[in-house]
């Protein structure tokens, strides 16, 4: 490859980019060509840790830490990348661990343009193209038409509100839970704003938090019904009653939808 300068390139497929987005696809392929060459096996993927900085750092100087964290987030929303902290040694390292769900990513893709098939996991593509840095080989062909069907209108905002509840209540909710995608996206089209979320889940942990019977409901699916959520706002914007002296929370049948 005839280069301007001696520089080891990143990789930009048209087709992933096509599928995922600019930022999206090149934050995938460097997580692909990572995974290849990690040492660090857990639960029998390879993983590969880094801090946002350290993604800056060490791939992408020309992006600023929340280009990067909103690129990795997107990935994390629609299912491509999986990541997690629970393999720090302590509790109070946030730095995330991440792989690529290889098939989830199959799944998204038209096998009959595809160049190359995608793997099932980093070690079978290695298997099948062995790869020197600057040589990343994995190919990801069109969107299907029904993948974009899966495409979460507010995911951005999703993520940070569930982020919010996760950080308020020390609890794991997942940001690509369908529940609580469909209950905070309902909230928002309805004009509701983040910051509304967050004002409701500020009261109701302030309130519901210390106690045994009341902090169960610190969930999406007490905190964004539509019944509930209005509610709360108001008393966020006022004095509260004390928890023994409310109604139990609604909530929702989600094997039926919200209505």
């Amino acid at each position: 490859m005839n280069l301007l300068i001696q520089e080891s390139p990143l990789q930009v497929l048209p087709s992933l980019a096509m599928q995922v987005g600019l930022n999206e696809a090149m934050v995938l392929q460097q997580l692909h060509f990572r995974s290849l060459i990690s040492n660090n096996i857990r639960d029998g993927y390879k993983w590969v840790y880094k801090t946002y900085e350290e993604w800056k750092n060490d791939e992408f100087p020309f992006w600023s830490v929340d280009t990067i964290k909103r690129a990795i987030r997107r990935l994390e929303v629609k299912g491509f990348i999986i990541a997690t902290a629970s393999y720090n040694r302590m509790k109070m390292d946030k730095t995330k661990w991440y792989r690529i769900d290889y098939q989830k990513l199959q799944l998204h893709t038209e096998e009959q343009h595809a160049i190359m098939p995608i793997a099932k996991s980093a070690e079978e593509e290695a298997q099948i193209a062995p790869t020197t840095e600057g040589e990343m080989p994995l190919a990801i062909t069109k969107e299907t038409e029904s993948s974009k069907k899966d495409i979460v209108e507010y995911e951005l905002d999703v993520v940070s509100v569930i982020d919010y509840l996760n950080d308020k209540t020390s609890k794991q909710f997942k940001a690509n839970s369908k529940a609580s995608v469909q209950l905070v996206t309902a909230r928002l089209r309805e004009g509701y704003t983040v910051v509304d979320c967050q004002k409701v889940i500020d009261a109701k942990a302030k309130e519901w938090l210390g106690d045994p019977r009341w902090q169960k409901y610190l969930r999406p699916s007490t905190l964004f019904n539509a019944t509930n959520f209005e509610n709360y706002l108001e008393e966020s914007r006022g004095s509260d009653l004390p928890a023994s002296s409310q109604p139990e929370p609604f909530e929702l049948d989600f094997s039926k939808g919200e209505t």
